[in-house]
This record gives structure tokens, C-alpha cells and sequence, in this order.
């Protein structure tokens, strides 16, 4: 493997990937991969393969990733290049031509990248999809057809669907709002109005006067410090404090809208700077799969690396590789887990015995010494 991959030297300090099937997995040959090695570092590390053209054909990537070190903050995506890219310069700024896979980040971020480049600018899938969070391995396919169709796979099973067109903007909308119509004076699209009825309650006394309490008071309570110099700071005053009294600023209740008539529904016209464009697909000297992530915490494997052109082939050789280890993979993580649980039983079995043995001794030791002690008295009395 490493004379196939060749490692970015585009800065110092990347980290280093090493091949293993990690702390648990399905078979100890076959799920060997490469796995980052070192906490809050970049990796950038790339394949070449014989260049290629997916112009009236689809494409297909594929690849397993294994979070086993249950990934906090990091990314798990593949990126496509052209054949002109320098591998030892591989870096966040290279120009790609598809991104995708799985990035994970804190409690909000948790989803499949899918950015496709057209015209040299990047464009993200407007569909969320949410990647797989648990620590064991996943096989994420993305799919591209000649007719634009697109979808994404996870474990085989299709989680995303739609039109290269429809779910990225790569070109202006077909249809846009008429710029010659406007919305008519009459129209009413407000939901909830105040209610005409509500009105402000008047500075009576309790319980309506602090309707016009201010928001802040003097806090009279306050003492000018002794070592305050009018001079220096100039002349000394109660400082203010927030009013424990004051509600805010009234406002009226709110109320359905009787004249309310819905969204105002904008007469559309077909826009003119729009142009189809049939081969927003196609990508010419397909050529290099990479690497180019960051991890707060390593420990991620990449496995099973597949660009075909065969949607059948690509299902039946992830049901081949990740699916026939997946099984094993929980069942040794599980057995695992329960070895642990009985390894903490013990120490604590262990631990509370000793324990129980060290308070026996002193309970003797000190019986021990009350014995004597009333020897003494005794004695000297």
C-alpha cells in the first residue's frame, strides 16, 4: 500500500496513516486499512489509477469507514481529482472534482458530504443526509448518472435520491418570479395581528404600575468606595442596577388575522439567463482518489476503495467485502465489551476485598491497643 499511496509533504506536521484492522473487526486480513494514528493532525494522502473519462457512462465511489475510536470531531470523506494533480502538494486548497463521505462534528454536525465541482466552483447537495455515528464500519457509495439522476448509499441501502440539477445549484433556476408583477396593496399576508381590545393597562398601582417601571434603577444601597479620588475619577455616583420591577415593554396580545389570504402566490416566468446543460455529470482524467481530512481525535480506518461504472457490481462487492465482516466485526467488538465489564469486576471485587482486609487489620490492631492501654491504666491505678 504505500507504494500505491503517496503522502502529501505540502506542510509539516501531517499526520501518518498505518495499516490495520484495529482493536476489533470481522476477518484480520480483510479488514485491514488505513487508519489515521495521531490526535488534532491533518492527513493528506492520495492513489493514482489510469485516467479515465465517466462521459455517457455512470460513476460510482465507494469505500468503507470504521470510526471505532467513536469519532467526536473529523471528517471520513474521499476526494476525486483530475490525473494533473500533484500528489505531494495535496492539500485543503486542491482543486477536486467530487467530495463525499461522512464528516462528524460536535453534537450538530453529522453528515455525508456530496460537493461536485462545475466550472471550477464547488457545489454542495442541498439535501441533508446523515451519516452513520456509531463505531463500527460503513460502506458509503455515491452514484452519478449519464441522465443526471444521483444517489447515495449507505450499507447498501439507498438513503438520498434526486437530480443533479434540481439538488445542487450548478445552474439559475428554469423558472423566476415576474419582475413586472407586484404583491397588491390589498393583499394581507399577516398570520396574527395585535388584538385591537388589548389595551396597555394604565399606572393605577399594583399590580399595572410596573408596566412603567424603568429598566434600570439606582441602587441606593451602594457606598462611594473610601479610596475614591473625585479629581482622578471625577465625581462619584450610585451606580444603576437592573430593576427587579420591570416586565419589559408591553406589547398586545396577538390574534388570528381575519383578513388573512395565505402567501401571496408570485406570478413566475421562465428565466432567461437560464441554459440547460446536459453534461454537468461528466468529468474528464478521473485519475487520483485521496485523502485530505482533519481528526481532533485519530483512530479512523478507510477500507475497500471502488470507482466502477457498475451499480450492480459496486452493491455486490461491498456485500462481498463489508458485508460478510460486518457481523463478525460486532460480535468480536461485543465479546470484547463483555470481557472489559468482567476484567472491571474483578479489579473492583479485588479492590473492595483488599479494602475490607485493611479495615479487619486496623479493627484488630486497634483492639489490639485498647488491650494494652487498659493493661497500663489498670497498672498505674
Amino acid at each position: 500500500w504505500q507504494r500505491r499511496w503517496v503522502n502529501s509533504e505540502s506542510k509539516p506536521g501531517l499526520g501518518k496513516f498505518k495499516l490495520t484492522a484495529g482493536k476489533f473487526y470481522g476477518d484480520p486480513v480483510q479488514d485491514k486499512g488505513l487508519q489515521t494514528s495521531e490526535n488534532s493532525k491533518f492527513y493528506a494522502i492520495s492513489s493514482r489509477f489510469k485516467p479515465f473519462s465517466n462521459k455517457a457512462k455512470t460513476l460510482v465511489v465507494q469505500y468503507t469507514v470504521k470510526h471505532e475510536q467513536k469519532i467526536d470531531c473529523g471528517g471520513g470523506y474521499v476526494k476525486i481529482f483530475s490525473s494533473d494533480l500533484d500528489q505531494k502538494n495535496l492539500s485543503g486548497d486542491s482543486r477536486y472534482y467530487i467530495m463525499f463521505g461522512p464528516d462528524i462534528c460536535g453534537s450538530e454536525t453529522k453528515k455525508v458530504h456530496v460537493i461536485l465541482n462545475y466550472k471550477n466552483k464547488p457545489h454542495p447537495v442541498k439535501k441533508p443526509i446523515r451519516c452513520k455515528v456509531d463505531g463500527y464500519t460503513h460502506l458509503y457509495t455515491l452514484i452519478i448518472r449519464p441522465d443526471q439522476t444521483c444517489g447515495v448509499k449507505i450499507d447498501n441501502k439507498m438513503v438520498a435520491s434526486g437530480n443533479l440539477e434540481d439538488d445542487l445549484d450548478f445552474l439559475p433556476p428554469r423558472k423566476i418570479n415576474d419582475p413586472t408583477v407586484r404583491k397588491p396593496a390589498d393583499w394581507d399576508d399577516r398570520i396574527q395581528i395585535d388584538d385591537p381590545n388589548d389595551i396597555k393597562p394604565e399606572a393605577t398601582g399594583f399590580p399595572y404600575s410596573d408596566w412603567d417601571e424603568p429598566e434600570h434603577i439606582v441602587d441606593t444601597s451602594a457606598e462611594k468606595p473610601k479610596d475614591w479620588d473625585d479629581a482622578v475619577n471625577g465625581e462619584w455616583r450610585y451606580p444603576l442596577v437592573k430593576n427587579p420591577l420591570y416586565r419589559g415593554k408591553w406589547k398586545p396580545r396577538q390574534i388570528d388575522n381575519p383578513n388573512y389570504r395565505g402567501v401571496w402566490p408570485h406570478p413566475q416566468i421562465d428565466n432567461p439567463n437560464y441554459s440547460p446543460d446536459f453534461s454537468i455529470y461528466s468529468y474528464e482524467n478521473i485519475s487520483i482518489i485521496g485523502l485530505d481530512i482533519w481528526q481532533v481525535r485519530a483512530g479512523t480506518i478507510f477500507d475497500n476503495f471502488l470507482i466502477t461504472d457498475d451499480e450492480a457490481y459496486a452493491e455486490d462487492f461491498g456485500d462481498k467485502t463489508w458485508g460478510e465482516t460486518k457481523g463478525p466485526e460486532k460480535e468480536m467488538n461485543m465479546k470484547q465489551a463483555e470481557e472489559e465489564q468482567e476484567k472491571e469486576r474483578v479489579t473492583e471485587e479485588k479492590y473492595f476485598e483488599q479494602r475490607f482486609k485493611e479495615k479487619l487489620e486496623r479493627k484488630k490492631t486497634s483492639g489490639r491497643n485498647r488491650a494494652v492501654r487498659n493493661t497500663i491504666e489498670k497498672e498505674e491505678l
